[in-house]
C-alpha cells in the first residue's frame, strides 16, 4: 500500500473528520472508500458508464466512410 498526502479545503477536511468520528473509523478509510467508488474500482463496483459515449451519434452507418462528401456539401 502506498502512502500519499492530499490537501483539502478546510470545509472538506472538517466534513471528512466528522464522518470519520461518526463511523468511528480513520479518515483514511473514508477517503479510500470514496476514491474506490468514484474511480470504479473494487469488488462491488461496476464500471461507470461514460457520460460522453455516443454523443453526436447520427444513427447512420456510413458517416465515417462518407465524411469527405459530407464536408464538401457543407
Amino acid at each position: 500500500m502506498k502512502r500519499i498526502t492530499i490537501y483539502l479545503p478546510d470545509e472538506l477536511a472538517a466534513a471528512l473528520e466528522r464522518e470519520a468520528r461518526r463511523r468511528t473509523v480513520p479518515a483514511s478509510a473514508i477517503a479510500h472508500d470514496a476514491l474506490t467508488g468514484y474511480l470504479g474500482l473494487g469488488e462491488k463496483s461496476e464500471r461507470r458508464p461514460l457520460p460522453f459515449a455516443a454523443v453526436g451519434h447520427s444513427g447512420k452507418q456510413t458517416v465515417a466512410r462518407d465524411m469527405e462528401d459530407l464536408l464538401a456539401v457543407e
